[in-house]
């Protein structure tokens, strides 16, 4: 057995939870990370933190909340000093690699070509480097659905990202590494070779009863959104989406292939940043929402030593993104720094028949993107989701309750019902002091007197009146309090008010 402790990441971008088969879907051909899915344990509904490439990421590898890490926007970039999964290793003394798509540098779609700290720059690979490898007219072709059924299969970028995974396995395979995986692939423009590039003409996506949604009890804000969908009322027919996933999963089993036979105590990991709508709830793409198709991404872990996958098994409660990174830290025996957000998974990868290991998940939104004024623009959305029901407040419209049992597609919004009134304060009670512990910067006394609010809750401009200062990890110089200059002693008191003195 090697007892060596090696992390394999693996993601692709825009995959929903439905488009890989062993999620239900028997249409999707994905037989590669299906197999995955039967050495280790499916995760039934996990969900990203932020419905939108960078700040989903940025959370999976921060192991904050986009909110807490600076990038809770496509194209903004993350905070000085928020350290990567790659960095926190590093200071362990684990070897990391990141090759593929990274997105969280604050420059355009592409990034900018640098590695960040903690990664070895011989196998950095964003985007940025395979355009820089392209001419003028390549470059074209790269960005042309058309080019689909075209190209080698050795043109497209998720070839080339995994080409170099590959040389990293065989190369580190006999040592402590951490190796991150990230295709862009699924992602538009949908640029696959055949036979994936038509193994999908003319299949129509399912006709689920999310697709008649004429959201008449739904936030102003989506009605607005599905205006803007041209295919709206439509069975969508998405194959070069299809296809593309498709080749993303054939991608995908190369390197678990070799991982399988150089390094097969490895621990595998396999995710998507977030979903697409597909015209559910007449909605294209993604954005501010807690659908399934948008927020329900899908997650898989096969393998591992220190942590062991339990082989062919389901967890069906709740998980989220934000809980990837202290899973890692857990995996290779690191501490957890008390500031991360999330949680480790240990128990439901070992025992996934066991106890839940967290009641609830989070999911937010804020901007689609820093460089665009359209996709909604600012849409501050902050959401619970448990194994019971969802509940999503929009800061400036109306809001959502959904419950899972009776309304698996989110038809009936309940945010009015009387009768679920206790399940939806309590979740609000809930999401309120999520916002308080994260140091949420948009949190506010409007968040607490929504529209619906029975309880009495005091308005004024002292807020809750707390002061909440990030937690401080080891070997980090310990923050000062304010009103004396010495070292903290709680990070979370109560704001004491200065004197004004009189005019």
């Amino acid at each position: 057995m090697n007892n060596r402790r090696q992390v394999l990441f693996l993601m692709t971008d825009t995959t929903r939870f439905d488009m890989v088969g062993s999620y239900g879907n028997r249409d999707m051909k994905t037989p590669n990370l299906d197999s995955l899915a039967k050495r280790g344990v499916r995760f039934e509904r996990a969900y990203t933190t932020q419905p939108v490439c960078g700040p989903a990421r940025s959370a999976i590898f921060t192991g904050l909340y986009p909110h807490q890490n600076g990038s809770f926007s496509n194209s903004a970039p993350l905070y000085s000093g928020i350290k990567t999964v790659g960095e926190h290793l590093e200071e362990g003394g684990i070897h990391s690699a990141f090759i593929g798509k990274w997105h969280l540098d604050g420059g355009d779609y592409f990034g900018n070509g640098v590695c960040p700290p903690g990664y070895d720059p011989e196998y950095w690979y964003d985007m940025r480097c395979y355009i820089d490898e392209l001419d003028e007219e390549d470059r074209i072709r790269s960005r042309d659905k058309e080019s689909s059924g075209k190209i080698d299969e050795s043109f497209t970028y998720g070839h080339r990202v995994i080409d170099r995974a590959l040389d990293f396995i065989e190369r580190y395979k006999d040592e402590d590494f951490f190796l991150a995986v990230s295709l862009d692939e699924p992602h538009g423009p949908y640029l696959s070779p055949e036979p994936f590039a038509s193994m999908y003409k003319g299949y129509l996506w399912p006709d689920t009863p999310d697709q008649r949604d004429g959201l008449e009890d739904k936030p102003e804000l989506e009605r607005l959104w599905a205006e803007g969908n041209p295919a709206r009322g439509e069975r969508l027919s998405p194959w070069r989406f299809l296809g593309c996933n498709s080749f993303a999963d054939y991608e995908l089993g190369r390197v678990i292939d070799r991982a399988s036979s150089a390094i097969p105590e490895a621990l595998v990991i396999y995710t998507s940043d977030h979903g697409d709508a597909l015209n559910s709830h007449s909605l294209s793409g993604k954005g501010p929402s807690v659908y399934d198709s948008i927020s329900r991404i899908p997650l898989i872990v096969s393998g591992g030593n220190s942590i062991r996958a339990k082989e062919n098994s389901i967890y069906s409660s709740v998980s989220s993104h934000i809980d990837i990174l202290p899973t890692i830290l857990d995996y290779f025996g690191l501490e957890i720094p008390p500031y991360l957000a999330g949680l480790s998974m240990r128990n439901a990868i070992e025992n996934p028949e066991g106890e839940r290991y967290r009641n609830e998940v989070f999911v937010e939104f804020n901007r689609y993107e820093v460089d665009h004024d359209g996709f909604g623009g600012l849409q501050l959305m902050r959401a619970i989701i448990d194994d019971e029901y969802k509940l999503a407040e929009f800061l400036t419209d109306s809001d959502e309750l959904f419950e899972h049992s009776s309304d698996p597609y989110d038809l009936e919004n309940l945010i009015d019902c009387d009768s679920h009134r206790g399940a939806r304060d309590r979740l609000h009670r809930r999401l309120m002091d999520h916002m308080n512990e994260t140091r949420d910067p948009f949190r506010g006394y409007q968040w607490r007197n929504r529209y619906w609010c029975k309880e009495s809750i005091n308005r004024c401009w002292d807020c809750d009146g707390y002061t909440r200062q990030r937690r401080n990890g080891k070997n980090e110089k310990r923050q000062l309090d304010y009103n004396s200059a010495l070292e903290i002693e709680e990070f979370t008191r109560p704001k004491k008010r200065r004197n004004q003195e009189k005019a």
